[in-house]
């Protein structure tokens, strides 16, 4: 039996979730981040469940890396390419920061003079015209070292055809490389296109030193207090990695913390009936936004983390803005409210905290309009919240200025950042076909379940679904993640006359090596599932299809036939755009494969409220709250102690040691077998 804790480092709070498989007990725990180290959060967390050595294993979530790649706070990195590819990296798609202008003011992560050519030229085709010098190989990496690179990319124009030069100079810049923090296109994203595969391979280089030090420090304190179980990091498709794979592909841990969210929000919400949800994780300095239809969370190939860096890796479809806990309320110079996207973080924290802030933050107004207790702040570090210092504060940054009593000016502040929100929620939903009114919103994070009343009205979605631990979600989503390994490779062939038995081969052996990852990471397992896409589209088309084939690898084949491709790529091309396209040759761009380790199944039931859990022992008075400019007096519940069935009228304030669930008046709440509650309007 295993002893398993997740573990999700965010801007503002370090979220845990401790299950003992022996006993099916479930614990929780909230620690401050320590920004810019975060192992002491990490570590402090981990201490609240007893000695460390005697956990089994851990998963983390972690935003590490995200956070480097938009604060530009990686590795120093050089780039040795072929000639005349140098500047593929600035010139990207010939797109701009900014549509209108003469000028861009866009600054590759990798400067100029530490982009260097050398001899080497690989056809389209695979032929090599003109072999790799590795003598130039080994001084252009002299002279990359000598100008200050920490990390070296090597990237040749169609090495996904044929990588034998890339793999020369690799073994060659290898030789006179200080560190292990070099890699070429051919290992990271062997697949065509020049600048994804380029932007891809620089950044997975631009993370190593930060996320393979960030690892180190994580482990050498885990071994300092006895850890000898099993660590894993989630990364951005969802699955879960050894810290191995984490170190080699950095890049594959952007969107890791948002992503274990998404996991753990589609398991609660599947259990309890709901397919069709919408994401919405609030935590200290984001919102995140997912949508899943049918069950499934939708994976994106590529990912634009900021304008310029480009990820070509599988990631959970998530949209971000910066609003935030813990984001900032001004008065912009039109005179109207801005919410985020700077952020107070953890450090000083909003006003309340009285650690020096003085800007009101999105947390300040909550507490404010009385929607958190001051008595009772969250993550335990603080004896209480200075609603003075709040109130003052708002005041003097938004009230003042705009004529407003402090209570409407921080309703005015919580309705921006709705509006935020919504924006966001539509972005995902409505933009892009689906109906809003069959979603219910699963909000979590510390501050999401704050906001389900506008999540519900704003938008028009029927229902939210609070789960139990709404501030410890993706925690939750780190013990639940299966192990996934991703890989992809160019193919380029066509449809018409396909050697089935050579791309049977292909998928059999990418199908073996994923599967070898899995198998490799040292989580148990009940068993190992392997899934083939196919991107392809109708020849003279440059954008492609994702195409599932309905075939799975077993006794060293897939049985793939030239007409089960056919029908699945015309069942989703017809599904994307509603008609095919006759007569025109079909193509077969690259090949994605992945091996998905399924983990033993997370009994959910394990976190649902005790037998004898009553209304009455609930029940925690009431106080006035402010709603719709004037105060009411909601009913204080301990939601951790309300019963199976309890159902709970707004306008009501539902309290628990990691979030706070707002009822607003017009909506009610029932707690359902698992302890979720569920949210809806009042018939």
């Amino acid at each position: 039996m295993t002893r398993l804790v997740g573990v999700d480092v965010g801007g503002t709070f370090t979220d845990l979730a401790y299950f003992d498989e022996a006993t099916r007990t479930f614990r929780t725990a909230k620690a401050p981040s320590n920004r810019g180290d975060e192992a002491v959060g990490f570590m402090d967390g981990l201490s609240r469940f007893g000695a460390i050595d005697g956990l089994d294993a851990i998963v983390h979530g972690t935003t590490v890396g995200t956070n480097a790649l938009l604060e530009r706070k990686g590795a120093r990195v050089g780039i040795i390419t072929t000639p005349g590819f140098r500047d593929a990296l600035e010139m990207r798609r010939r797109d701009r920061p900014h549509t209108w202008g003469l000028w861009g003011d866009f600054e590759p992560v990798v400067p100029r003079d530490l982009r260097l050519e050398v001899p080497e030229r690989t056809l389209a085709d695979g032929t090599v015209r003109v072999p790799v010098d590795v003598v130039a190989v080994r001084r252009a990496a002299e002279d990359l070292i000598a100008r200050g690179a920490e990390a070296l990319a090597i990237v040749f124009v169609n090495a996904y055809a044929n990588p034998a030069n890339e793999r020369a100079a690799f073994e060659a810049a290898r030789s006179v490389w200080p560190n292990p923090h070099i890699g070429h296109s051919a290992q990271v994203l062997p697949e065509i296109r020049e600048f994804e595969r380029t932007s891809t391979t620089t950044l997975n280089a631009y993370l190593q030193p930060v996320v393979a030090s960030y690892l180190a420090k994580l482990e050498d304190a885990l071994g300092s207090a006895g850890f000898e179980g099993s660590f894993h990091i989630v990364q951005s498709n969802g699955g879960v990695m050894s810290t191995a794979t984490a170190r080699r592909l950095p890049v594959r841990t952007a969107l890791s913390g948002p992503a274990a969210g998404v996991i753990a929000a589609a398991a609660i919400a599947g259990a309890a009936g709901y397919a069709d949800i919408v994401t919405a994780d609030l935590g200290g300095t984001s919102f995140d936004v997912s949508l899943v239809a049918a069950g499934k969370a939708a994976l994106a190939a590529q990912t634009t983390i900021d304008f310029g860096l480009v990820v070509r890796t599988p990631m959970i479809e998530i949209t971000t803005i910066g609003a935030g806990g813990g984001s900032i309320a001004h008065v912009d110079a039109g005179g109207l409210i801005a919410v985020g996207p700077e952020s107070a973080g953890s450090r000083p924290g909003p006003v309340a905290y009285g650690q020096g802030n003085t800007r009101p933050t999105l947390t300040d107004a909550n507490l404010v309009l009385g929607r958190i207790n001051a008595e009772r702040p969250i993550g335990g570090k603080l004896a209480r919240l200075d609603v003075e210092a709040a109130r003052a504060a708002i005041a003097a940054a938004i009230g003042d200025p705009l004529g407003l009593s402090p209570e409407a000016a921080a309703e005015a502040v919580v309705r921006v950042a709705n509006a935020r929100m919504a924006g966001a929620i539509r972005l995902v939903s409505i933009e892009r076909g689906h109906d809003p009114t069959r979603f219910t919103a699963v909000p979590f994070g510390g501050g999401g379940a704050l906001h389900v009343g506008a999540l519900i009205r704003d938008v028009g979605l029927k229902a939210a679904l609070v789960p139990r631990y709404p501030g410890i979600t993706s925690a939750l989503g780190c013990i639940i993640a299966d192990i996934r390994h991703d890989q992809v490779s160019t193919v380029n062939l066509g449809l018409a006359g396909l050697d089935a038995a050579r791309l049977d081969a292909r998928m059999a052996e990418a199908g073996e090596e994923a599967r070898r990852v899995v198998a490799g990471a040292g989580l148990a397992v009940d068993g190992i599932d392997v899934v083939y896409e196919l991107d392809m589209h109708y020849q003279g088309q440059t954008h492609t299809v994702s195409v599932s084939l309905p075939v799975t690898l077993g006794a060293g084949t897939t049985g793939v036939t030239e007409a089960i491709v056919r029908e699945a790529f015309e069942t989703a091309y017809a599904r994307a755009f509603s008609r095919l396209l006759p007569g025109i040759p079909v193509r077969i761009v690259n090949l994605r494969t992945a091996a998905i380790g399924r983990r033993p199944a997370f009994d959910l039931m394990a976190l649902a409220p005790a037998a004898d859990a009553s209304l009455e022992t609930a029940r925690r008075g009431s106080r006035p709250v402010f709603f719709a400019g004037a105060w009411h007096e909601a009913s204080i519940w301990d939601r951790l102690a309300l019963p199976v069935g309890a159902e709970i009228a707004g306008p009501a304030i539902l309290e628990q040691p990691d979030a706070t669930t707002v009822i607003d008046p017009g909506l009610a709440a029932r707690v359902d077998r698992f302890g979720n509650l569920v949210v809806e309007r009042k018939p």
